[in-house]
């Protein structure tokens, strides 16, 4: 009985809970919507964001109708041409032909559609939310005695740098034009670039708190349904507090985290996105970011340059390999050398080996030790370069290196050829047209290092293998990361290690399964 009385006083007190929140909800939502009396509105606004100083409230009369008007915007980020030169002027200096006052909220508000507000951009919101997030984010807020609609109108002004060449991918060959911070030049510039009605952008939010504009770029004609829906759903997914640069969009959608190797193409230049549109891939722009991403991507991707394109296609290729050799270089270089001097020296022509020895005359430490000594004196000088001014970084990476290079081998702490090779290893990972691909091959190098110095050559064929095997199972966006490599496709390879001439790449890739195959009729 006692557990009865118990579960009854329960249920009655869970229904009284219930009927209060319904009988509150309406009191709620009338309270979050504006109810046309300009002055308790106002006072609605001003409790929800009047406490910033640079929210600004602006009252006068419309004309000489007598119909009060108030204004709400950010000082410093509402445009300033639009406040003064379109609303305060259009306002003040409205006639309508209807003389009588007040008008009727219906003429009213067509009017000021129609006549009063000269502006491109204009919405019509209810809500507090609406109207506070509005103003928060740039754009000014018309509110109209009588009215219940608020008017939100113009937008954000920012101060942006010139379009100018991208500092991070120098070409000697071709556009000279990079991406900037504002989104809306960045779009203008593809749609100047790229003179193709199919171009299609697609805008959506991305942030929970501070919210910024992404945008979704690709050929209507010529992108797989499939990967664009794949795309669409991973940005959905996007819940986070703010996002800072696209880095963080690039983090939040690759496939694989675990992976040390980029699975979304960073770049400021132009000219690769738009080659990347139309080969079927999308493309990804963040408003407050020069840096746009480029879906799905491959490793060969990584190893290309537009320059590629813009040479003929027998230095073009020549180019090309001498960047996978340089890549080779740079992530098995040191542990070559440890491989062959600790366990393998009768593979080294005698002369060479004897030369080596002599060197080496008086070295304390093994192999490993002192490429370990050398590359993490490079990485750090490496890193003091990026940090440092830049009228005297670059100095500080030269005159340390040659520095600390000559003292150690006069201190007998490392050996002349290790100077040579580490020398070599960090010159190729500088030919890479990728940053985030050296930093990749940098990481690798440590634990090919430690390979080589256990099991020698054949601890640097495992690791080449265990990487093989990793970057075969690995894939961007359901693209086999090493394509067109695994998946033979004779088409694809016409633009792999080698570059063919240009009228022989007539088809587009078939690993991005283009609803447009054909690129030169």
């Amino acid at each position: 009985m006692k557990w009865r009385r118990l579960n009854k006083n329960k249920m009655k007190i869970e229904e009284s809970a219930k009927k209060a929140k319904q009988d509150k909800q309406p009191f709620q939502e009338s309270i979050n919507e504006v109810t046309g009396n300009l002055t308790a509105d106002l006072n609605l606004i001003r409790k929800e964001i009047g406490h910033n100083s640079d929210v600004k409230f602006r009252e006068f009369q419309m004309g000489t109708t007598g119909i009060r008007i108030a204004i709400i915007f950010i000082d410093g980020f509402a445009d300033a041409d639009v406040i003064n030169n379109h609303i305060l002027v259009d306002f003040m200096s409205a006639s309508p032909k209807e003389t009588g006052h007040p008008l009727k909220n219906s003429s009213l508000k067509d009017y000021i559609k129609n006549q009063a507000l000269s502006v491109s951009g204009l919405n019509e919101v209810r809500t507090l939310k609406d109207i506070t997030s509005g103003v928060m984010f740039g754009s000014i807020a018309i509110l109209v005695d009588g009215l219940e609609d608020v008017f939100l109108v113009g937008g954000a002004k920012a101060k942006t740098r010139n379009i100018d060449e991208p500092a991070t991918e120098g070409s000697v060959r071709g556009p000279r034009v990079g991406f900037i911070e504002n989104l809306k030049d960045n779009t203008a510039l593809l749609r100047r670039h790229g003179k193709d009605q199919n171009l299609s952008i697609i805008s959506s939010q991305v942030g929970e708190r501070s919210k910024k504009e992404l945008v979704i770029i690709y050929m209507k004609d010529i992108v797989d349904p499939h990967l664009l829906e794949e795309v669409k759903q991973r940005i959905n997914k996007i819940k986070i507090d703010d996002v800072h640069d696209s880095s963080y969009i690039e983090q939040l959608i690759e496939d694989n985290f675990l992976s040390p190797f980029p699975q979304v193409q960073s770049t400021e230049r132009l000219d690769r996105v738009m080659s990347a549109l139309m080969e079927g891939r999308i493309a990804l722009l963040l408003d407050g970011s020069p840096f746009a991403l480029i879906v799905p991507v491959t490793f060969h991707m990584l190893l290309q340059s537009p320059e590629d394109y813009y040479e003929r296609w027998m230095a073009a290729t020549l180019i090309r390999i001498l960047r996978y050799f340089s890549a080779f270089i740079a992530l098995f270089g040191p542990s070559l050398y440890i491989a062959f001097i600790s366990f393998h020296p009768g593979l080294i022509p005698t002369k060479l080996i004897f030369s080596i020895a002599a060197t080496r005359e008086g070295v304390p430490f093994p192999p490993l030790i002192e490429a370990l000594i050398m590359e993490l004196s490079i990485e750090v000088l490496r890193e003091a370069g990026l940090r440092l001014p830049k009228p005297i970084g670059q100095s500080i990476g030269i005159v340390g290196g040659l520095v600390i290079g000559e003292a150690a081998v006069q201190a007998g702490i490392v050996s002349p050829i290790m100077v040579i090779v580490v020398a070599v290893t960090a010159i190729s990972s500088f030919t890479l047209p990728q940053y985030n691909v050296g930093i990749a091959l940098r990481m690798l190098r440590f634990a090919s290092m430690l390979f080589a110095s256990v099991f020698g050559l054949y601890g640097v064929i495992l690791f080449f293998l265990l990487l093989c095997s990793h970057l075969v199972r690995l894939k961007s966006f359901g693209i086999p990361y090493v394509s067109p490599a695994v998946s033979f496709r004779l088409n694809d390879w016409k633009d792999f290690m080698i570059r063919v001439p240009l009228f022989l790449m007539k088809r587009r890739p078939k690993l991005l399964h283009p609803k447009d195959s054909v690129r030169k009729r």
